[in-house]
């Protein structure tokens, strides 16, 4: 009997110790192919806020650059999770990598030609209508579709170089951005961008997609539920107060200031959200916007045989590590 009455005590006294082992944060690495701006306004706000804490994740964010071979590093397994564009996914399943997204930033793509307002151009097609220089990265999917679309006969193609130096310094000079970027620095520097969407061409891929395996996906559901409802959280805090999560980020990208922040903040909202979002909720994706992508990049000789739209995307109900 005493000896029953000891192992029951040190079973209690076990308790506490098992119990704190049990809400022990699951580490988890995101990789974002870019450096701190607006556009990772929701993975930052997710830290600032304590949603990670809340749905049991230890998360660390890790900031890219130009060329940051993101969907390289989750398929590796350098990274648990990683920041990228639909178009990516489906060129990396083709090549047999293991990833698939489980939350998309925008439903409306931020890619964009900015040109100048002086031209007095209505629609995107008529840039292509006029002489001028167009700056882009070659052989990028939508340089290819605009180029099959359009024609790039009466423009002269150079070489984006990631600035606004040859914009500013020339009237029928057009160039690749994205609405929340060149257009600010370009409008900051006294220049008079005009932006049109390469969406409103008819090329429209869900871009800023948060990326993992399907493994991750298979064998810790838990874990990838707890990331979309942190994500889920941070996107809606980011949204409301976008301030506290621009602070942050402004500490780590000193190249923009805190007007610019605001304002690339506010410039986003209208793609964030769809009649697709409100029905279900921000990050959300359809089977139809992929099996679209998937066609367009087969036409574009993109990809050979694109794999089927089911197994480039999940999503999957925040499950709470709470």
């Amino acid at each position: 009997m005493k000896r029953m009455i000891w192992l029951l005590a040190a079973l209690l006294l076990m308790l506490p110790a098992a119990a704190a082992w049990a809400r022990e944060p699951v580490k988890a690495t995101i990789a974002l192919n870019w450096v701190p701006e607006p556009e990772f306004g929701r993975i930052y706000a997710a830290q600032q806020t304590g949603a990670y804490d809340r749905y049991g994740l230890a998360v660390t964010i890790q900031p890219g650059g130009a060329g940051a071979p993101t969907w390289q590093m989750v398929a590796s397994g350098k990274v648990d999770f990683a920041v990228a564009s639909a178009d990516e996914v489906i060129l990396a399943r083709e090549k047999g990598a293991d990833i698939q997204a489980i939350f998309t930033t925008y439903q409306t793509c931020p890619q964009g030609l900015m040109t100048h307002a002086s031209r007095g151009l209505k629609s995107i097609d008529q840039i292509f209508q006029q002489p001028g220089s167009l700056a882009v990265e070659p052989g990028l999917p939508y340089v290819k579709y605009l180029k099959g679309k359009y024609s790039f006969d009466k423009l002269k193609v150079v070489s984006f170089d990631g600035g606004i130096g040859n914009f500013l310094a020339d009237k029928n000079f057009t160039q690749q951005c994205f609405v929340f970027s060149e257009p600010l620095a370009a409008k900051k520097a006294g220049g008079d961008p005009q932006v049109f969407l390469i969406a409103d061409a008819g090329y429209n891929p869900y871009t800023g997609v948060i990326i993992t395996t399907t493994k991750m996906i298979r064998q810790n559901a838990d874990v990838v539920g707890a990331m979309t409802g942190a994500l889920t959280e941070g996107w809606l805090a980011y949204l409301k107060d976008p301030k506290p999560a621009n602070d942050v980020m402004g500490k780590l990208n000193r190249t923009m200031d805190a007007k610019t922040f605001a304002a690339a903040a506010e410039a986003q909202k209208p793609l964030i959200e769809s009649d697709v979002t409100k029905q279900n909720r921000v990050g959300w994706m359809t089977t139809e916007r992929w099996q679209e992508l998937a066609k367009q990049l087969v036409d574009l000789k993109v990809v050979i045989k694109a794999p089927p739209a089911e197994e480039c995307f999940k999503n999957p109900e925040a499950v709470s590590l709470r």
